[in-house]
């Protein structure tokens, strides 16, 4: 299994991931219009006013210049406001709900469990545990909640986090540009098998992916509702797959927080 590198959201797989990658350096070159020429002037200040430089002149009563406050004063309020006209605009171009293209995206609905990912299919009527699959160039909605404590759902080449809470569902919208295997896992700690709770991403081409979509259905294991209730046991489980999936889990999963009489119910049936 591909492990979290602390270089990975620096080597973006992803259209989201470069997006957020060149808002980062943009930010830092802004950053750096200040910083730079600040540290160049502290070492340009202790070397001239050193004690044994006659030249420098000493001014001991020296209190204002209305130059230089202009200068320190109105560079870094134009940085500053550059920054925040680049946030601005970023965070709704970043939006994870929003759609990434006109195409239908493929539909994943992800539920966090101690300490695994659930991955449901609900047009293929498939499912996975700690593994995930898409095709490349292909917009993917991950539909995020959570069946244990909150949690965070977070692919670093492809895009940023999104928090996984119960009774709730989060949208993240994702594509991969380039077919590969990626770690994702969590990014928020949700108990003592939080370590572990990591899976794989894979983007591959459309065939392969139609290919695996197939090989899972010749399958002969369903997620009932009983699979699902021993599934959601605390436990840390190595990669698995399901052939098919008892109707409107993910509702159920979700409703479960929300209304008791109606949630059992569904279960019901």
């Amino acid at each position: 299994m591909p492990s979290f590198s602390a270089y990975a959201v620096l080597d973006p797989k992803g259209v989201v991931a470069i997006s957020e990658k060149a808002l980062m350096i943009h930010a830092v070159e802004f950053m750096l219009i200040v910083i730079i020429p600040v540290y160049l002037l502290l070492f340009f200040f202790a070397w001239w006013f050193r004690a044994s430089n006659t030249k420098a002149t000493y001014m001991p009563k020296w209190e204002h210049s209305k130059m230089e406050e202009l200068v320190w004063w109105a560079i870094p309020f134009e940085i500053v406001l550059v920054l925040g006209a680049l946030t601005w605009g970023s965070t709704h171009q970043l939006d994870p709900r929003a759609p990434l293209n006109a195409s239908a995206p493929l539909v994943i609905e992800v539920v966090a469990l101690d300490w695994k990912w659930l991955f449901i299919y609900p047009n293929e009527r498939i499912a996975s545990v700690n593994y995930v699959r898409f095709p490349v160039d292909m917009p993917v909605q991950f539909k995020i909640t959570a069946d244990a404590p909150m949690n965070s759902f977070w692919i670093p080449q492809l895009g940023g986090q999104i928090y996984a809470m119960t009774g709730m569902v989060n949208s993240l919208n994702l594509m991969a540009n380039t077919t590969g295997t990626y770690a994702g896992g969590s990014a928020n700690y949700s108990g003592s098998g939080f370590a572990q709770m990591k899976f794989i991403a894979e983007a591959t081409s459309q065939a392969d992916f139609n290919s695996w979509v197939a090989s899972l259905k010749s399958a002969s294991s369903t997620l009932t509702l009983a699979e699902y209730r021993a599934l959601a046991e605390p436990d840390v489980s190595k990669p698995r797959s399901y052939s098919d999936v008892l109707p409107k889990l993910y509702d159920t999963i979700v409703m479960k927080f929300m209304d008791q009489n109606s949630t059992e119910m569904r279960m019901q049936h």
